[in-house]
């Protein structure tokens, strides 16, 4: 019976230590995906260019800049806006939804040129104001590549 029970035992431990260690490994993964990644993303919807920081491929956004080709100003939207004094408030009253929150916004523009877009692309940052008070937003080289990629389609003639 001893013959038996020596190997059981150990066949039961052996199998509960590789389901232990089976069932840490994605608490893990999940730990990692909870954790999201803020950076700039670029992308298309037609002939307008978006360019937004926050989590790709979500909603997740603090800040989203739409223009299409030829135009010498980009429309923002979020929880933050550029610190610049060229940003321009377009309404006199809120729009009827923000595309990020689905509450009102006020549209603002600023400029393509603004030295707080071109700094960004330039690696200097962009100074950005919000409900959590002033910070600043950066771009890895990457990240400039893109925003500059946008400066120049946005500011280009081609659709």
């Amino acid at each position: 019976m001893l013959k038996v029970m020596i190997p059981a035992a150990a066949c039961l431990a052996l199998v509960a230590f590789g389901a232990q260690t089976q069932s840490s490994a994605p608490a893990n993964d999940a730990l990692a995906m909870e954790t999201p990644v803020m950076g700039w993303h670029l992308s298309h919807e037609g002939s307008m260019a978006k360019l937004a920081y926050g989590v790709e491929n979500s909603d997740q956004l603090a800040l989203m800049m739409t223009c299409a080709p030829g135009d010498s100003t980009a429309v923002v939207y979020g929880d933050v806006q550029p610190a610049s004094p060229r940003l321009v408030h377009a309404s006199m009253g809120p729009a009827p939804i923000d595309p990020l929150s689905g509450g009102e916004a006020y549209e603002t523009r600023i400029p393509l040129h603004d030295v707080s877009l071109t700094g960004l692309a330039s690696g200097r940052g962009m100074t950005v104001t919000g409900d959590a008070g002033r910070f600043q937003l950066t771009a890895t080289r990457d990240e400039r590549q893109v925003i500059a990629g946008f400066l120049a389609y946005c500011g280009s003639s081609r659709a």
